[in-house]
């Protein structure tokens, strides 16, 4: 499905981002991020370690909440499925949503080496309340 215009517009811009993911007993593990889009997908940057990642690798199945910045009531849901997960380009990427967010290079938040890991998402539900 394509992402609508005004959603493209705000991933963008500094969203505000949850992303939900599933632990191994079905519960919903929920995170604040950055987040980002190639236009067609949204990008999700994390680390190998982080539940997150371990939960993807076994259920790819991701639920998104995102706000407009300058608009918080304006928001949408997103449902999807992670169709990729890489280091390939993931440092650099994470270096982007940096300056896009704070400005500058990424600080290296948690402290220590970290394997970056990109994540793809083909969003297939989107709900705006």
């Amino acid at each position: 499905m394509a992402l609508p215009d005004d959603l493209l517009q705000v991933l963008n811009a500094k969203a505000i981002c949850f992303v939900t993911t599933l632990m191994p007993d079905g519960s919903p593990q929920i995170s604040q991020t950055w987040a980002g889009t190639d236009g067609e997908h949204v990008l999700i940057n994390t680390v190998d370690t982080h539940q997150k990642t371990r939960n993807i690798k076994r259920d790819p199945r991701i639920a998104i909440g995102i706000a407009d910045p300058a608009a918080p009531s304006r928001s949408w849901a997103l449902r999807g499925t992670v169709v990729d997960a890489t280091t390939d380009g993931a440092r650099e990427n994470i270096d982007e949503l940096s300056q896009k967010y704070i400005g500058r290079p990424y600080p290296g938040f948690g402290g220590g080496q970290q394997q970056r890991v990109l994540l793809t998402i083909k969003v297939d539900k989107v709900h705006t309340p």
